[in-house]
């Protein structure tokens, strides 16, 4: 995992007593409604965090506002309850500023695709250091029970009484426009997949995006039935490199790690089977390690002293006095 990870990296001693999820589980009380999709999220991450084999304190979560922004209450590592959609401009700092850090978004449907959409998708483009989980319950469940950018068309809710008439935003497919380097989909009740996703997310050094479907059981239940129990199998077309792939009148096979992302965008807009897995996995320059080289370039190959490059920095260009 320690290849996402920049200079300043602390991985736990090897002659530690290896951490498991206790090690990452706050005394805060979790304050879900009883069956919402967010605790199985939880319990993954938990488990899954010790595999990173990184200090606690080198892990940080940041989220927004909504049902899923409580996440880094019930996670003993650094968080931040940030504003509303918001959480990309901030995990960008830290992680331009921290390279030591893993750095955690988790965010909803409401908080990323509405007030936050163009946080995200420029988050995504310049390819920060940063792991985002969306969960998507295709609902607003802390103001309870409007409709999302995700509801479906036809969508009974308090604010749409007579159904929604707006078309919704497919999260993945919104990703692969901005050219994400890494872009998946999974659901919250298939904890091995939930897993194997958030673990090929952790390792990936950039951007990655990762879309869960998460049930509300009060104001939205069942969104996802019938991608979920026995018969939810015959629905899901489930990704893997080489698997075969129908849409459009043509046959090909899956690749997530072909730079041309129009092959994957055609797999995220596939109609008859709701495709989970990683659409894309691919590596470009990040946005912060690239922020971090100019600055020691500029700093190696300056001559002056800290303060005259100041002074010279804030007199610079169009200056004028007010008297």
């Amino acid at each position: 995992m320690s290849t996402r990870f920049g200079a300043g990296l602390e991985l736990v001693p090897s002659s530690s007593e290896p951490q498991t999820g206790k090690d990452y589980t706050s005394d805060q009380e979790v304050r879900w409604c009883p069956g919402c999709g967010d605790y199985a999220v939880l319990k993954a991450v938990q488990s899954f965090l010790p595999d990173l084999e990184l200090r606690r304190e080198n892990i940080v979560f940041v989220s927004g506002i909504g049902c899923s922004s409580r996440f880094p209450y019930y996670l003993d590592t650094f968080g931040m309850h940030s504003i509303h959609g918001r959480a990309p401009a901030i995990a960008t700092g830290i992680a331009t500023a921290r390279p030591d850090l893993s750095v955690w978004v988790v965010t909803g449907d409401g908080d990323a695709l509405s007030i936050g959409g163009n946080h995200l998708i420029h988050v995504l483009r310049r390819n920060v250091n940063m792991t985002i989980l969306l969960f998507n319950n295709r609902i607003y469940g802390l103001t309870k029970g409007q409709y999302s950018p995700t509801s479906e068309p036809g969508k009974v809710t308090k604010s749409t009484p007579v159904g929604s008439i707006d078309h919704p935003f497919n999260p993945v497919s919104l990703a692969l426009g901005a050219e994400a380097t890494f872009v998946a989909r999974t659901i919250d009740s298939d904890r091995r997949h939930l897993t194997s996703v958030l673990s090929a997310a952790a390792a990936h050094r950039g951007t990655a995006l990762v879309e869960i479907y998460q049930n509300c059981p009060i104001f939205n239940d069942g969104a996802f039935d019938d991608v979920k129990g026995a018969e939810g199998g015959d629905h899901l077309l489930r990704l893997e490199p080489g698997v075969e792939v129908t849409a459009g009148g043509r046959t090909w096979q899956h690749d997530p790690h072909a730079v041309d992302p129009s092959d994957q965008f055609a797999v995220s807009r596939i109609e008859d089977r709701v495709p989970v897995g990683i659409f894309r996995q691919v590596q470009r320059a990040t946005y912060d390690d690239q922020a971090r080289e100019q600055v020691s370039v500029a700093v190696a190959t300056s001559t002056s002293s800290r303060e005259d490059r100041l002074a010279a920095l804030l007199n610079t260009g169009d200056t004028w006095a007010v008297v």
